[in-house]
């Protein structure tokens, strides 16, 4: 039985990310989703690249697919970030690997649709499966969105789900407090890290 792993932000959930779970389900019984999560301690780490909390993000994904695929908190970076670097001498990041497998019998690959993460996935042996990166971006809608707070006629709607979007209008006031701040994350190796617990 072959698993495929789903890592990725999910931040929202976009068409275009239930475009490539839909495909994912087509070609193995078991697909393995993790929204990616940064901690510090206890508490969840977000930004204005990663304003929605896993909770939101796996309503997000059970709104459209319910219990079809399998959603899992596997794929989380405990604070300090920096200590997953550099890839291959990084304790942290084996363990993450092993966490990432937990559950995981028989065949598995990984999906990305980003060649830079593709290429840390092979690194670590996750048999990464690179596919074609989509036009609409999770951070092209959510500027969109962060817009929309000055400009109530911007349409991110088209971009998500009914559903999806009922969650993310209930929680709203994230949109609201992070389109006022600035972006506080930094990108390392193609994958962006909050600046937010990279030290601690």
């Amino acid at each position: 039985m072959t698993t495929i792993l789903y890592l990725a932000h999910l931040n929202p959930l976009t068409n275009a990310h239930i475009e490539i779970i839909n495909q994912l389900k087509k070609e193995a019984k078991i697909v393995k989703v993790m929204p990616v999560i940064f901690k510090l301690g206890q508490k969840e780490v977000t930004s204005k690249s990663f304003p929605f909390n896993f909770e939101i993000r796996k309503k997000m994904i059970e709104s459209v697919f319910g219990d079809s695929v399998l959603i899992t908190e596997d794929y989380t970076f405990d604070a300090p970030f920096k200590k997953y670097l550099p890839p291959l001498l990084s304790l942290k990041s084996w363990k993450l690997r092993k966490k990432i497998l937990t559950g995981v019998k028989g065949d598995y690959y990984s999906y990305t649709g980003d060649k830079a993460e593709g290429y840390m996935l092979k690194i670590y042996r996750l048999k990464p499966r690179i596919g074609e990166r989509r036009s609409l971006s999770a951070a092209s809608v959510k500027e969109k969105m962060y817009d929309s707070v000055k400009d109530k006629k911007l349409d991110w709607k088209g971009h998500v789900t009914e559903g999806v979007g009922k969650i993310i209008e209930d929680n709203w006031d994230v949109i609201e407090k992070y389109s006022k701040l600035e972006d506080k994350t930094r990108r390392v190796l193609g994958m962006k890290f909050p600046i937010e617990g990279w030290s601690e």
